[in-house]
């Protein structure tokens, strides 16, 4: 079944250049859409899409710590910091101090940083929500599946890691 024809005469384990890029260039302007919602409401406050996947990650898991942060967002602890002290200045992310490790830095958003995240994520999700149901349940898991497969280990690891429903 895996090897029969797709509409377009697309077989699923053999796709031509033309066709990859154009699913390339659809990852493209699908990011674009994905990405226009948020960058409009993060302008406002001078913040970019890096304050935006801190606030995304800090929410789905308070009190992470700044080293799985750097482990989930691949980025430096310079740019991470930049970042967090912003944040943290604007009152929308508190750092506290580990009650077992001192040297630990646990993260938790304020309740102006769980606004903010609200709204990031009501535009995004939006977003997802109508095009799933433009396209069914089984494009939808189809979809999953082609972006979880894309996934580098480690990162497919950390996103199996966030607990579903919340």
């Amino acid at each position: 079944m895996a090897q029969d024809a797709r509409s377009g005469g697309e077989a699923l384990l053999f796709l031509t250049d033309e066709q990859l890029r154009k699913g390339i260039e659809a990852m493209f302007f699908a990011y674009r859409g994905f990405t226009a919602d948020p960058d409009r409401i993060l302008n406002n406050y001078s913040y970019g899409r890096a304050h935006h996947r801190a606030v995304h990650f800090i929410h789905r898991s308070p009190g992470t710590t700044v080293n799985n942060l750097l482990g989930i967002l691949g980025v430096t602890k310079q740019s991470l910091n930049r970042v967090l002290r912003t944040l943290i200045e604007d009152g929308l992310v508190e750092s506290r101090v580990g009650t077992r490790d001192k040297r630990e830095r646990h993260l938790f958003l304020t309740e102006a940083g769980i606004a903010l995240e609200r709204e990031l994520s009501d535009a995004q999700r939006k977003r997802m929500r109508d095009a799933y149901r433009a396209v069914g349940p089984d494009a939808v898991a189809g979809f999953r599946k082609v972006l979880e497969a894309m996934m580098e280990p480690e990162y497919r690891r950390y996103f199996k890691s966030l607990k579903e429903g919340e």
